[in-house]
């Protein structure tokens, strides 16, 4: 697993921890659909055959995604989550689909999915079984790997239940040398941290090496208060998650829960603007054939995604919070920075904030092209050094805005100031 090692020094927010599993995968955050947060582990399809696990469900959503505009996006993977398989392996010891849900099986269903210029990802599970009950991949990880190569699988997500957390490590290790030894591209998304943390600092740098994504903290929910959590625990851990994350290898917070019932759209554009900043993987958990034109519009937004999708592939920090605002700042490719505001508190109307108070505003000496993101994207223009200007925030809401120095700062004094 060779490739370029990175240096993690003085200058440091601008190099990686640890050397990237070298793959070849998920140079920027990857993007696409995954079913878990909106349709579980529904398998009653003889009640329920719109929202059961099946194969209906995912070329309805690779036949949507095509349609509506979400592959021209980027989203480009559809991904299965728990619950697809039979409870029983074959009798070569194979994990195969139920039967009744995946008539087809999962190798029919990704070159359906595949013939739509889409990708497909897998779930499975490194314990004795998954966390909803079906086989997992203790002693057959060699087995499952070569299953999802031989499908024609572009994406596992590899969970940890049902496993003593001292073992997750070597769990998640073998799996990936054995998807290398497969020779198929496979991304390999991880839940490795999440499972170490109540007991010990996850490793990170082995963490990298292993693993394309890695779930830190715990699911998300259809609720502000979940997203908040993320949101909070993301930043009361930045010191240690961040610099992990870069080309390769990302920090994943969770599924984007966007279109759905629990969040209003100001709360919606605060986790889409949030996801940005953080250089996450962009997995939406919805229900592509029924959402709202508004969740629609910020979920395709071209400019977040581009900040999303930033070439430099740094993740953003929470840089000040205080007097009932969050602001975080990314630092983007030709010496930009990504500044997003979030209004804490959460009664009244909306609060004006004080751009030059952001820490990132130090670098427009003497001006910078600003240009407004979210609410609506509208262009600034050139703001100097000492303005006033002050952008108004709803409770909730997050206004995300892109920073051009116009002065003659070179990337070096860029780095320094951004050395956490």
């Amino acid at each position: 697993m060779g490739g370029a090692v990175f240096v993690f020094g003085v200058v440091l927010l601008m190099s990686f921890a640890a050397e990237a599993l070298d793959n070849g995968l998920a140079l920027k955050p990857t993007m696409g659909w995954l079913h878990w947060e909106r349709f579980m582990c529904n398998t009653d399809c003889k009640t329920d055959p719109d929202n059961c696990i099946s194969e209906r469900l995912f070329m309805q959503m690779a036949d949507v995604m095509v349609k509506e505009g979400w592959k021209d996006s980027g989203y480009e993977y559809v991904c299965i989550d728990d619950c697809w398989s039979s409870h029983q392996r074959d009798a070569q010891g194979r994990l195969q689909a139920d039967p009744n849900r995946f008539p087809n099986g999962i190798k029919k269903l990704a070159d359906y999915v595949h013939s739509k210029g889409l990708k497909l990802g897998i779930y499975a599970d490194l314990g004795y079984k998954t966390c909803g009950g079906f086989p997992g991949s203790m002693g057959y990880h060699e087995i499952d790997a070569q299953t999802f190569a031989d499908w024609d699988v572009d994406l596992l997500k590899y969970d940890g239940c049902n496993l003593d957390w001292k073992l997750v490590g070597e769990g998640y290790m073998n799996m990936s040398k054995a998807l290398n030894n497969t020779g198929k591209s496979i991304i390999y998304s991880c839940e490795w941290p999440l499972y170490v943390w109540p007991y010990d600092k996850p490793n990170y740098a082995a963490i990298r090496e292993t693993c394309n994504h890695w779930r830190n903290y715990a699911d998300v929910y259809d609720s502000w208060s979940s997203v908040k959590s993320i949101l909070d625990w993301s930043a009361k851990y930045q010191d240690i998650i961040v610099p992990s994350a870069g080309p390769g290898g990302w920090n994943d917070p969770d599924m984007l829960v966007i279109g759905n019932f629990g969040l209003s759209h100001d709360q919606q554009e605060s986790q889409m603007a949030m996801w940005a900043i953080m250089a996450a993987p962009l997995f939406m958990s919805n229900d592509l054939r029924d959402i709202c034109p508004r969740s629609k519009a910020l979920l395709q937004n071209k400019y977040i995604i581009a900040i999303n999708q930033d070439s430099l592939g740094k993740q953003g920090y929470q840089t000040t919070k205080g007097s009932d605002f969050a602001v975080w700042e990314r630092p983007l490719s030709g010496n930009r920075l990504a500044i997003a505001v979030m209004n804490t508190q959460e009664i009244g109307g909306p609060r004006r904030f004080f751009l030059a108070a952001t820490r990132g505003w130090k670098l427009c000496n003497p001006k910078c092209n600003v240009t407004l993101v979210l609410p609506k994207y509208h262009e600034l223009g050139v703001v100097p050094l000492q303005t006033d200007l002050l952008l108004p925030v709803n409770p909730s809401g997050t206004i995300l805005l892109t920073v051009t120095p116009l002065s003659n700062i070179t990337s070096q004094e860029y780095k320094l100031h951004w050395h956490h």
